[in-house]
């Protein structure tokens, strides 16, 4: 990558294209190339990715990953000026930085936790029904001073949070994994979420969104809880949506679902109940199930509510060329063409054993980072890089015509530049035509690469 104060200050005038590029074969990561593409007059023969910025779509927020508590652990291990320096290249977008501007965290924990935990434990499972014992440092006690580190690097980072699974007391089986929300604790688990929020904001952690639960119907995973859809309308309407308000929380963002593809009814039932609808944003979505269309799909059905994909792991059976291009296509490019406001890959880092993990949770999650005898960037880490540090929050998607053969989206960002991401899933080079303002750049892709345009919007 440049080394230029910001990606954007060696464009040297609008006539002028600069390309970011990461080959499959690792021969080029996130690399500035050194000759810029330049827009002319000339027409030719191939293939046209038109873009168009008075065509907008939705206002972007983020790109990022999942501060788990593993993450939290291996980076808060890593000597002090080797993490601060890892932290300005994860979280600010000059230089060498990638620019992540938005982050997920699991409320309690996570199957990337090194243990299952809430902050409400009670020895033998005896019920806190007013939380007096709950403890915002009763496990993944890394997070909150490195997410404190993070926002003194920068400040506009967003944040949101999901639960993996209410206390266990609060539970139909009274076990970290799978069970269901009695009916008689969904005033208590609201009020739990809102004391969670609240922990945070003590700590000047402000968190800008949650969902009430993650993959509300995997009961495999530990720690899980299974909630229905009509479970979940019902806590959201009459207790969690309620609770949020009377706190003075109202500006925490409520999203429902937080799962895969493959189930719209889900979402759509929430918001096919008026009275739960009126407190929430929006849904969240991951994509190890279904297509990634569902997301249009619900945005056809509910246009004013805010899509966001917040989850999609890489497995360490993969390679990295065939995850950049499947991650590229599906989760960067296909869930911004979809609707999504932000794109999050799963797991921020890892050890070179996919660890840790509670029992038995994923035992296969590499993540964007492997942190051992040294720091290795992997998959994930480019695909975010390739948005992350170009399209800032506050951008909006633009017109740009579909390829089959070459996906692609854009920008156009607040500093007035346009962002054009593009992929070749192909094993051949593609030449092929960007298409601005009435002028023409001829690109050329290699096989199996993905690449970031950026030029002046006028």
């Amino acid at each position: 990558m440049s080394e230029q104060s910001n990606p954007y200050d060696s464009i040297p005038d609008p006539c002028s294209l600069a390309v970011w590029l990461t080959r499959a074969d690792q021969t080029l990561l996130l690399q500035r190339q050194v000759d810029d593409l330049c827009f002319a007059d000339n027409a030719n023969d191939f293939p046209v990715i038109t873009v168009d910025s008075e065509r907008k779509y939705q206002v972007i927020e983020g790109f990022g990953f999942s501060l788990t508590g593993g993450s939290g652990m291996l980076i808060s291990r890593l000597p002090a000026s080797e993490r601060s320096a890892l932290l300005r290249e994860l979280f600010l977008p000059d230089g060498d930085g990638i620019g992540i501007s938005f982050l997920r965290l699991s409320i309690g924990a996570s199957d990337l936790s090194e243990r299952c935990f809430t902050y409400n434990d009670r020895p033998d499972g005896q019920p806190d029904p007013e939380l007096v014992h709950f403890d915002i440092e009763a496990g993944d006690v890394e997070v909150i001073p490195l997410l404190q580190e993070i926002l003194a690097i920068n400040p506009e980072i967003r944040l949101m949070a999901t639960a993996w699974s209410a206390p266990t007391w609060m539970k139909t089986n009274r076990s970290f994994v799978g069970g269901k929300l009695m009916p008689d604790c969904y005033a208590v688990y609201a009020a739990y979420l809102v004391q969670y929020l609240q922990a945070m904001r003590e700590k000047a952690i402000t968190v800008h969104a949650i969902t009430p639960q993650n993959e509300p119907l995997n009961q495999k995973n530990e720690p899980s809880m299974i909630m229905e859809a009509g479970e979940q309308a019902e806590f959201i309407k009459n207790h969690l949506g309620p609770a949020l308000q009377a706190a003075g929380l109202a500006d925490v963002e409520l999203f429902c679902w937080d799962h895969n593809c493959d189930v719209p009814e889900y979402p759509l039932a929430v918001f096919a109940d008026a009275k739960a609808r009126r407190y929430l944003t929006g849904s969240a979505w991951h994509l190890y199930g279904g297509d990634i269309s569902a997301l249009s799909e619900m945005h056809q059905a509910y246009p004013k509510m805010k899509l966001y994909f917040t989850e999609q792991w890489v497995g360490s059976d993969g390679q990295f060329g065939g995850d950049l291009i499947w991650h590229v296509k599906n989760v960067l490019i296909g869930s911004i063409r979809n609707w999504s406001r932000i794109v999050l890959e799963w797991n921020l880092a890892s050890d070179p054993f996919c660890c840790p993990h509670t029992p038995g949770g994923e035992a296969r999650c590499v993540g964007a980072l492997t942190l051992g005898e040294e720091v290795t960037r992997n998959v994930a880490y480019y695909v975010i890089g390739h948005a992350a540090k170009f399209v800032r929050p506050g951008s909006v998607r633009i017109y740009s015509c579909e390829h089959a053969s070459l996906p692609n989206v854009a920008f156009l960002t607040p500093e007035g530049y346009i962002v054009l991401i593009a992929l070749n899933d192909q094993v051949e080079p593609r030449s092929f035509t960007i298409r601005f303002q009435g002028k023409n750049a001829l690109a050329t892709l290699p096989p199996s690469a993905v690449a970031t345009y950026v030029w002046r919007a006028a």
